[in-house]
């Protein structure tokens, strides 16, 4: 069986979950900022984590205007950095840590990480995890303001990678167009955030090592 060579993965709901972490955090931040009538909460962001940073602000916080929203989103991320830093419970998915070194150093493939998220958000996740050795080469809409899709293609690009020698592996129906629109492959993480049908998938991200 040939196996992919190059894997570009997710984060959120693929790789880690850190909802409730995030979600404390950003009711922290939203109170510092005297909007006591608002509240998020682990379940909501199940829901929004895999779109761009933008769109989760106009959907969590609709009323706010566009400028004072940002700035309400940008102190939201301030205060998840560090939260993520100081947490000390392992927010990995089974069996995360272990594959991706194992597919690194046992099957010599290429792991990437494309997510919507923030600047700084995968430096922290591989950071935080000791996994910064393990992947090529990373893409996020914080660095270049454009949609997952695109960012796919982007790093494709940069890196030499056809794609038929590539998956994208994601949880959302959000990442499944995102691989349509730039030509790769889809692998659905079923374990984690979202639903999506009619796709390969794996149940435990072990299952990657024979992919």
């Amino acid at each position: 069986m040939d196996l992919v060579k190059n894997i570009i993965l997710d984060v959120d709901g693929t790789l880690w979950n850190t909802t409730e972490v995030v979600a404390a955090a950003w009711n922290r931040a939203i109170q510092a900022d005297g909007r006591t009538e608002i509240t998020v909460d682990g379940a909501r962001l199940r829901t929004l984590f895999g779109k761009p940073m933008d769109v989760i602000g106009r959907e969590l916080f609709i009323d706010i205007p566009d400028g004072t929203r940002e700035e309400l989103l940008e102190s939201c991320c301030q205060y998840e950095q560090e939260a993520l830093k100081e947490e000390e419970e392992i927010l990995l998915y089974p069996n995360v840590s272990e594959t991706i070194k194992r597919l690194v150093q046992e099957q010599d493939r290429k792991l990437f990480i494309v997510s919507n998220c923030q600047c700084g958000y995968i430096e922290l996740f591989l950071e935080k995890n000791n996994l910064a050795s393990y992947i090529t080469d990373f893409e996020c809409f914080g660095n270049t303001g454009l949609p997952k899709g695109k960012n796919i293609s982007l790093l494709a690009d940069r890196n030499n990678i056809l794609t038929s020698e590539c998956i994208y592996v994601g949880d959302t129906a959000g990442d499944y167009e995102a691989a349509k629109e730039a030509g790769v492959p889809f692998l659905f993480a079923a374990y984690g955030f979202g639903t999506v049908e009619g796709t390969e998938q794996i149940q435990d991200f072990i299952e990657l090592l024979e992919k």
